[in-house]
């Protein structure tokens, strides 16, 4: 028998009910739109793992999440700063886990080639963080994709077993398909992502499972 899919829109209109990890957040109209404004919080020297706001009663192993975003990188942000946002998955419930694909709106249309290769990034927490999977896997978790800084931008991720795939503004194939997700098939809350930096806009969040 064929499951029933569930559906269910992720209301951001209440930051006070959403758990903050080293963000602060608020409500805003952004770009002709009602958004979550998300703003890197973050004590120096955290990484990959430090930035996240995890989304209630969203308990996750496999499916679809959608969601609309928009990075930039933020007042007085570093020079390496690109404007990191994504998606995080099945995380811990004390966020010492969870699985990441995520973009680099600026690198989308460097004149630089090899920064636009790195526009789609996965990394999953702990153990894998981006300097590793660039060095120890070169070119397997990551990839272009044209996008933009501080313009919304659609991101589908569809969650199987040990296998994720990223779609970006509604293509019919995967930006980013990642074939062995690194922390197993675990399960746990979503999260929305953000890098060093980035100054993050989102809306539109919506899991199917």
């Amino acid at each position: 028998a064929q499951q029933k899919v569930q559906s269910q829109t992720i209301s951001l209109n209440s930051p006070e009910q959403l758990k903050l990890v080293n963000v602060k957040a608020e409500t805003v109209n952004f770009k002709g739109r009602k958004a979550l404004r998300v703003l890197d919080a973050a004590a120096a020297g955290v990484g990959d793992e430090g930035r996240l706001v995890v989304l209630p009663k969203t308990d996750f192993q496999d499916g679809v999440i959608e969601v609309d975003l928009a990075g930039e990188p933020g007042p007085g942000a570093p020079e390496g700063a690109r404007g990191f946002i994504g998606i995080a998955f099945r995380v811990a419930p004390d966020t010492s886990r969870f699985e990441c694909i995520y973009l680099r709106p600026t690198n989308g249309r460097a004149e630089d080639q090899v920064r636009r290769n790195h526009s789609v990034q996965y990394i999953s927490i702990p153990g894998f963080p981006w300097p590793l999977m660039r060095k120890d896997f070169p070119e397997k978790y990551e990839t272009y994709v044209d996008i933009l800084p501080g313009e919304w931008t659609k991101v589908k991720s569809e969650v199987r077993g040990e296998k994720a795939r990223l779609y970006v503004n509604g293509v019919a194939q995967p930006t980013l398909p990642v074939n062995d997700l690194k922390q197993g098939q675990t399960k746990g809350t979503i999260a929305l992502w953000i890098g060093t930096g980035t100054l993050a806009h989102f809306s539109n969040v919506r899991i199917s499972q």
